[in-house]
């Protein structure tokens, strides 16, 4: 067993060792989530557009993601992919079995495998359930990555980068280097991590470094230790090839005290290996024009069909029929990351005559605050906790604005779909909200992380609606930002020609 470290060996490619680079690159795509099988935000559904966008241009695509109760209940025409796959690690050996869609998926789409479990996937929840997280998800992430990599030579035979998202998958590039450094076909792969939250790490007992089955010696500064504990994130970037993050600004905002989770020394040792790609949406699916989901079609020379949604949604929801009442929308999980204590903190009410609708669901505390909010003016706030795809693009396409204060916003997608749908965004200036927003022409932009500097952005925002040529000239603005892949994809295509370069010699 080997284990080398991009730290112990920076510089050290041969061009014995520099693999041929080829054009299609192949990738294969290592998840815990992946829309529209099993997620519960925005990475299941970035890496569902990035992987179909890859597969659409041509490129050898496959995505594998574990098989969750959730994933039989959405997906329950599945097929038994081959013969069984033996997987072994930290001295103990398994038999699983993969699945893919029965009818294959989309012809121009990823392939999409399921690796199934039931002992660590046939649970209630992806990561944990009521009670909280599951004590044993180290164990259950790190065999779901031990058995993608048994399996990959068979599955994804053209696959030339491992692409690993957010900390479920970070021992994939560690294993990779490690536990099966001596595989014939992992040497020829190169390895990109996407860090989609930082916020969420993989923080366990240190001793979980030899139970995962990994050399006890890993177990230091430069790779996982942290504060006294295991950082799977932390020693899945100290194996990565490059790494990246979800947008240009987030990129930086990791390197800071304020904003590195406190993995700021680990971004910043990155350097240029670390680097921030905007997400995108699918403009297909985002679209008013032909969108099945809302009331009536719209587009930037035709408004009408968008003051039908609105009048629809202010029906559902209860509230007063005001066709000059700007309408604001809020589509988040409800945590604090999303600034719910700004909304709930300011006076949103006492100041303007907007109404608001709250759509989604989270902590306790926030929907008993929505709750009484909406009890005590219910021609102007309406919640909605049970959140669907369904109800979003109603929202999107009834609102007049769209509340994003966030505490941090790596990327956001939610504005991005507002603005697609002319619902302009009101949101704090961080990651992904500064790199879509456009200050004053698409959105409204506030910096301080304060109820009071959430009206400040609010009564601009009202200002402008209330002068109507002005708020159509924005509207028009927004509809017509370019949210697609296309640009995107061509940065990860350059991340990952920049891996195969440099990629951690195993021979």
């Amino acid at each position: 067993m080997r284990t080398t470290t991009r730290a112990s060996h920076a510089g050290a490619v041969t061009p014995r060792q520099r693999p041929r680079i080829a054009s299609p690159v192949g990738v294969v795509h290592l998840t815990a989530e992946y829309w529209p099988f099993a997620r519960t935000g925005g990475l299941g559904e970035a890496v569902s557009g990035l992987a179909s966008f890859q597969a659409a241009v041509g490129r050898p695509t496959a995505v594998v993601l574990p098989l969750y109760r959730q994933v039989r209940e959405s997906a329950p025409s599945l097929e038994r992919a081959g013969p069984p796959v033996s997987v072994t690690l930290a001295g103990r050996t398994e038999t699983v079995w993969l699945y893919r869609p029965q009818d294959g998926g989309p012809a121009a789409g990823p392939q999409v495998f399921f690796i199934e479990h039931p002992d660590f996937f046939d649970r209630a929840g992806i990561y944990g359930d009521d009670v909280g997280d599951y004590p044993d998800n180290a164990q259950r992430f790190a065999f779901f990555c031990a058995a993608a990599l048994t399996a990959l030579p068979r599955i994804a035979p053209e696959a030339q980068v491992l692409h690993s998202h957010d900390w479920h998958t970070a021992l994939a590039p560690v294993y990779l280097r490690t536990v099966f450094a001596d595989a014939p076909f992992n040497g020829r792969l190169a390895t990109v991590l996407s860090v989609h939250n930082a916020g969420f790490q993989g923080h366990f007992p240190a001793g979980t470094v030899t139970e995962l089955g990994l050399p006890a010696e890993l177990y230091n500064m430069r790779v996982f230790e942290w504060y006294g504990r295991m950082n799977i994130l932390k020693g899945g970037l100290a194996f990565a090839d490059l790494a990246v993050t979800v947008s240009p600004s987030h990129a930086k905002e990791l390197q800071t005290t304020e904003g590195g989770f406190g993995l700021q020394d680990t971004f910043i040792e990155l350097g240029d290996r670390l680097v921030g790609i905007l997400n995108g949406i699918d403009p297909e699916v985002w679209n008013p024009e032909t969108d099945p989901h809302i009331t009536a079609p719209y587009s930037i020379g035709d408004l009408a069909g968008k003051r039908r949604c609105k009048a629809a949604l202010q029906r559902a929801y209860g509230l007063a029929h005001r066709a000059h009442a700007p309408l604001f929308g809020m589509s988040a999980r409800l945590v604090s990351q999303k600034g719910l204590d700004l909304v709930l903190g300011a006076d949103l009410l006492g100041t303007t005559d907007a109404q608001f609708i709250f759509l989604g669901s989270g902590e306790h505390r926030y929907h008993a605050a929505l709750t009484d909010l909406a009890a005590a003016a219910p021609e102007r706030v309406a919640v909605e906790f049970a959140f669907t795809d369904h109800l979003e693009h109603r929202l999107l396409a009834g609102a007049d604005l769209l509340l994003m204060p966030s505490l941090y916003e790596p990327c956001g997608l939610t504005q991005m779909r507002a603005q697609r749908y002319g619902a302009i965004p009101v949101a704090r200036r961080v990651g992904g909200l500064l790199d879509s927003i456009l200050d004053e022409e698409t959105g409204f932009l506030f910096s301080e992380y304060e109820p009071a500097a959430l009206e400040r952005g609010v009564q601009r925002a009202i200002d402008r609606y209330r002068d109507a040529p002005k708020w159509r000239a924005m509207v028009r603005s927004a509809m017509t930002q370019p949210f697609d892949w296309e640009g995107s994809a061509a940065r990860y295509l350059d991340v990952y020609r920049r891996a195969l370069a440099a990629r951690s010699p195993v021979g």
